[in-house]
């Protein structure tokens, strides 16, 4: 059989692949940036001038999967099509609050662009904003309370905009706030889509409108018109050369996507392969670039070089509260939230199951009785009853048991019960914390399993003693926090098992502040008395808490976080892990892996737990009891 050149000797591409290209070619057409580098890994989706990040497609792909992941190609495209980052450096407000409006509000803008002119677009940013919102669970969400405003009001601008209905996941979310967003600010709106295409008179009209939403003191000053004189005069020009490409790539974006779901779909039907390497994740990216087109900004990374851990101070700590979950509902109402929380995962739970039992055997398989032979004391050796007859005067016919390495050690798992984990994130975290401390339990490991959040949505009552006290300059932490004891150490898994149920209750989840937490459940650890401790932290994000860091520096909390992981990592006998789900938890901690999806996390837990175990496996630790001496 003859081989063309193509086929010789080159291995079959991995399942993905059409489908990455297609997504690649169809981005730099968009988005008229033929030089524009796009790469695929598990990191969180990423932007910049010359890089876009986009999530890895799972190797058995939907058509559904490959609409979300065309969406979120599609809505960077659009971001370096039509938005000027010095434009909206100009007309960004001030305030925290405000600026994540500003921003969410300009990626609306940039997607309604994108969907008036590209059914194809159109069709892919709303796959992609129900997955989003899916995820989330806004759908469940009871009050205004629950539901950031900027995630409502730029629902709301994509709708009046681009003339898409909202997706299914978060209608409810959205129509908690239309009441009172029309009422305050219909007129503004209003105006938002005569300009959709100038985003500098856009840009002005969005402060309008923040204005009328009661905010005008976040906007600060006047925004600076010598960027671009001339435009800022004429309020009608437009950004027309700008989004040309979108009308140029509409037909070539959705004949290479249809024709990479059919090659996708082709070579999946065959065997899988190995996926090739994934790029290495950028972790060089520019400091100001989001983490997600149209989310509230991070804090920067933090410097090594500037000064740690002493700065950071606590405005009030009357308020903050350390309790156990039962005491934060109803025992009824509980029952309920675990019933619920035992009916969402009951396939998830089976995966799981598999996992723990498979770390459960490799435990146990260390757990195997080990001896000391040939002492002279301990328990009579019966293999050595001859040795009793044949020579009586003979001392060394004595065994003893040799301690084992882990079964002096404790577990905590530390849960991020903030806002961002709403979902389904938080159902595995509880369903996986649930089943481990089961199986570690069966093999002699304690197991405490705690959580954090914030009393209160962008502050409580320590915020309001400082407004009455004059809003006293760098405050420190201004919010009031939260930790909750679902599972203590020696508490038996049967009596605990019920408290994990209230990581489903409506409204309990709000802000994270990962830096006190972290050192709360490592003071916890260090009281106790095992001779081992192993601290997994298990988060989504950087610490964020809107209160704070709109009154101290942006990167306040994560310096803080970074000091208190370095004096555990350096100065601590407990050993430090961490698992983030869509946040790249690497750039924090030593010892840590990050995820894509939440669905992965069963798997991690495992693995890192599994790891440590085996670390010390092998030879044995030098006996620690009675005097032991084998035969010379």
């Amino acid at each position: 059989m003859a081989f063309t050149p193509t086929q010789k000797g080159t291995a079959k591409s991995a399942p993905t692949e059409p489908l990455k290209r297609a997504v690649a070619v169809a981005m730099r057409a968009i988005a008229r940036a033929p030089d524009l580098e796009v790469t695929f890994a598990t990191d969180r989706p990423s932007l910049t001038a010359e890089r876009a990040r986009l999530p890895e497609p799972p190797r058995k792909m939907t058509k559904e999967d490959a609409a979300i992941l065309r969406g979120q190609a599609d809505a960077m495209a659009l971001r370096i099509a039509c938005h000027d980052e010095k434009v909206h450096r100009a007309l960004s407000p001030v305030g925290p609050n405000a600026r994540a409006i500003f921003d969410a509000v300009e990626q609306a803008r940039v997607e309604a662009i994108g969907s008036q002119r590209m059914a194809g677009t159109a069709r892919n940013l709303s796959s992609m904003l129900q997955d989003r919102y899916h995820r989330s669970s806004y759908q469940d969400a009871s009050e205004r309370g629950d539901v950031p405003l900027e995630e409502a009001l730029s629902l709301l601008v994509r709708e009046r905009l681009s003339g898409q209905k909202v997706p299914p996941a978060a209608r409810k979310m959205l129509d908690l706030w239309r009441p009172w967003i029309e009422d305050k600010a219909q007129a503004s709106l209003a105006r938002l889509d005569e300009v959709i295409g100038n985003q500098r008179a856009f840009g002005e009209v969005v402060r309008e409108v923040l204005s009328d939403l009661d905010m005008g003191d976040e906007l600060g000053g006047d925004a600076d018109d010598n960027d671009n004189p001339e435009q800022a005069d004429d309020p009608n020009a437009d950004d027309e050369p700008q989004v040309q490409a979108g009308d140029e790539a509409e037909d070539s974006e959705a004949q290479t996507s249809e024709q990479a779901e059919s090659a996708s779909d082709d070579e999946m039907a065959g065997d899988a392969e190995a996926s090739e390497a994934r790029p290495d994740s950028d972790d060089d990216a520019e400091p100001g670039e989001s983490e997600e087109p149209g989310e509230p900004r991070r804090p920067p990374n933090w410097p090594g070089n500037e000064p740690r851990g002493p700065d950071y101070k606590v405005f009030s700590t009357r308020f903050d509260e350390m309790i156990e979950a039962d005491k934060l509902c109803d025992a009824e109402e509980l029952t309920r939230l675990r019933a619920y929380l035992d009916k969402q995962l009951n396939n998830l739970q089976g995966v799981v199951a598999r996992l723990a039992n498979r770390l459960q055997r490799r435990l146990l398989a260390q757990q195997n009785r080990a001896w000391d032979f040939d002492l002279e004391e301990g328990a009579l050796d019966p293999a050595r009853l001859s040795r009793v007859i044949t020579d009586p005067t003979s001392p060394l016919s004595f065994m003893m048991e040799r301690d084992t390495n882990f079964r002096d050690t404790v577990v905590t798992l530390l849960i991020d019960n903030s806002g961002s984990m709403r979902g389904r994130p938080i159902t595995v975290a509880a369903t996986c914390a649930d089943i481990l401390a089961r199986t570690l339990e069966r093999c002699g490991v304690k197991v405490e399993i705690l959580g954090f959040t914030t009393k209160a949505w962008k502050g409580g009552q320590a915020r309001e003693i400082w407004l009455q006290g004059g809003k006293s300059a760098n405050p420190g932490r201004l919010n009031d926090l939260r930790h909750i004891i679902y599972k203590s150490a020696d508490a038996p898994w049967r009596r605990a098992r019920r408290n994990l149920g209230l990581m489903m209750r409506e409204g309990l989840l709000k802000e994270n502040i990962d830096g006190e937490a972290l050192s709360w459940a490592h003071q916890r650890l260090l009281a106790r008395p095992e001779a081992r401790k192993i601290l997994m932290m298990i988060s989504d994000g950087a610490p964020v808490d809107d209160s704070t860091l709109s009154v101290n520096p942006g990167n306040y909390l994560e310096k803080h976080l970074r000091w208190v992981i370095e004096e555990i990592e350096t100065r601590s006998p407990v050993e430090l892990i961490a698992i983030g789900i869509g946040h790249d938890v690497t750039r924090y901690y030593r010892r840590a892996v990050t995820i894509v999806d939440a669905e992965e996390l069963g798997g991690a837990m495992t693995d890192k737990l599994a790891e440590l175990f085996e670390e010390t496996a092998g030879p044995e630790r030098a006996p620690r009891r009675g005097v032991r001496r084998r035969a010379g």
